[in-house]
């Protein structure tokens, strides 16, 4: 599979086959990172009214949408576009100083024989069945810290309960990044050995196989993408 960074939790998926998924597409004036602009297959969020991770109608293409939280409500799985999604509830954090805080959805998905959990916008430390819904996970796309999401230490035990072989971090602050809530990658990546554990794209698209994964958990930063890529 081919995956290539928005910003923030937004990613597309493209499987081997062309089948392409967005994840939690945002607001760009609202954010700051540039409009997407490839074609979706199928659109998955995290909920339905949150601007920086619901913004379906913004994907291109005659896409299928699919509100993770109506997999939950569901019984925690729901099959759209022939892609099984499971999910389980979260919410924001409660001290939510811009709103009441909102339910959303943490959610996983197999693509080219991998299966690839998205963390969403969880504000709390995950609980027990929460930690356990991401067991068997092998590309884990994990928030990376900030005034309004899980904290670092209660991620890093997420991680080490689940040992993903692959740990891609999104929702952190870049130099385009119009909110100051979230931290610097750097507060992310000082729980890790950076020489031993830590790899860098040095760039917003990789390609990933079944084969190509690392037999022991590896953080892979990548970086944004910007206008017209």
């Amino acid at each position: 599979m081919k995956l290539k960074w928005y910003g923030q939790a937004a990613f597309l998926i493209t499987r081997s086959d062309g089948f392409r998924i967005v994840t939690d597409p945002y607001t760009p004036e609202e954010l700051g990172f540039a409009p997407m602009r490839d074609e979706a297959d199928l659109v998955l969020t995290s909920s339905a009214d949150d601007s920086a991770h619901c913004r379906h109608d913004l994907v291109p293409g005659d896409h299928v949408w699919l509100n993770t939280l109506d997999a939950v409500r569901e019984g925690g799985v729901k099959t759209v576009a022939g892609i099984e999604v499971r999910a389980i509830e979260a919410m924001e954090i409660e001290t939510h100083p811009l709103h009441e805080p909102g339910a959303n959805a943490m959610y996983r998905f197999e693509v080219d024989g991998m299966q690839i959990g998205h963390m969403g916008d969880i504000g709390d430390p995950l609980n027990d069945a929460q930690t356990a819904f991401f067991e068997g996970v092998d590309v884990l796309l994990t928030l990376a810290g900030g005034e309004l999401v899980t904290p670092l230490d209660a991620v890093k035990r997420l991680i080490d309960a689940t040992r993903p072989r692959l740990v891609i971090p999104m929702h952190f602050r870049t130099l385009c990044y119009k909110p100051r809530s979230l931290l610097w990658i750097p507060s992310f990546l000082s729980y890790f050995d950076e020489g031993k554990e830590v790899d860098f794209a040095f760039g917003c698209e990789v390609e990933i196989t079944r084969e190509t994964l690392p037999d022991e958990t590896r953080v892979l930063v990548m970086d944004y993408a910007r206008a017209g890529h």
